[in-house]
């Protein structure tokens, strides 16, 4: 594994286990099964509804909790009262204390939640904080006018959507970059089938999948993919024995389309279209 350090000096894997739309029986086999395989960070988030059976697949692995990195998510709807959301978070995942609490969008009373965040921070409830899907404008001004900088910002990134300009801005302030759909949702094939990828995993004797996660990995863009099939949990997990050269990675920039796949938002009721999709 290889980490990235976060701006108050925790570090944090570069290769973590989503759990979007996962429930029930099924998120917890597989947390477990992504645990067995060596994953040490796993994404859940308030709104996912499933932090129980991620915190039951958690215990039933038999890891040790010190060795795991656990990131959750506030939802917007919940920001008036974050501090009672992220205490019941941690009743539901059965642990003493979150790894990365994140704001999950800029909408609705946000100021208040970080706010709650910074305290629980300081409470040593929570490791590091950050926020997910704010863009470059709304990540400034959080930082100008509040104590604490977000360590990460999670934001959709994948080969069609490599957010530079957003990297541009949070590399100034130091704010880390993750990629929530780093292969893409509802598309994936068509990344997949790219004549560049296609090259590349011949190549290097790797998967279309392996050469997208490696591509933003030695961008130092942590990614959190998702699946439910043991061979593709240890696929995704399986990219530090290669690395691509710079003429390949530049290759690969040019893919660019600079627009989300799975679409950008501007009111909560398009969110909450989003999180159900």
């Amino acid at each position: 594994m290889e980490y990235l350090t976060l701006n108050n000096g925790i570090q944090m894997p570069l290769v973590g286990f989503g759990t979007f739309m996962l429930n029930g029986e099924t998120c917890t086999n597989t947390v477990i099964s992504a645990i067995e395989t060596g994953y040490r960070m796993i994404d859940t988030a308030e709104t996912y509804g499933n932090e129980k059976e991620v915190g039951e697949g958690i215990r039933a692995s038999g890891i040790d909790r010190k060795e795991l990195f656990l990131v959750t998510k506030v939802n917007f709807k919940s920001y008036e009262n974050a501090e009672q959301t992220v205490l019941q978070s941690l009743k539901n995942l059965k642990t003493d204390y979150i790894d990365l609490l994140l704001l999950h969008w800029p909408f609705a009373n946000y100021y208040a939640a970080w706010h709650s965040l910074e305290k629980l921070y300081a409470d040593v409830k929570i490791r590091a904080i950050g926020v997910s899907n704010f863009e470059p404008d709304q990540l400034l001004d959080l930082i100008a006018y509040n104590k604490i900088v977000p360590t990460v910002n999670q934001i959709e990134t994948n080969l069609y959507c490599q957010r530079s300009t957003e990297r541009s801005w949070m590399d100034k302030k130091q704010v880390a970059h993750m990629a929530y759909a780093p292969l893409g949702q509802g598309n994936r094939n068509e990344m997949y089938q790219e004549p560049a990828v296609v090259s590349l995993a011949e190549k290097y004797e790797k998967t279309p999948a392996q050469i997208l996660l490696r591509f933003l990995t030695q961008k130092n863009i942590a990614v959190i993919p998702r699946s439910t099939k043991p061979e593709h949990i240890l696929e995704n997990f399986a990219l530090f024995d290669f690395t691509l050269t710079n003429a390949e990675m530049e290759q690969l920039s040019t893919l660019d389309r600079k627009e989300p796949l799975i679409g950008k938002p501007e009111t909560p009721e398009l969110v909450e279209f989003s999180l159900t999709w």
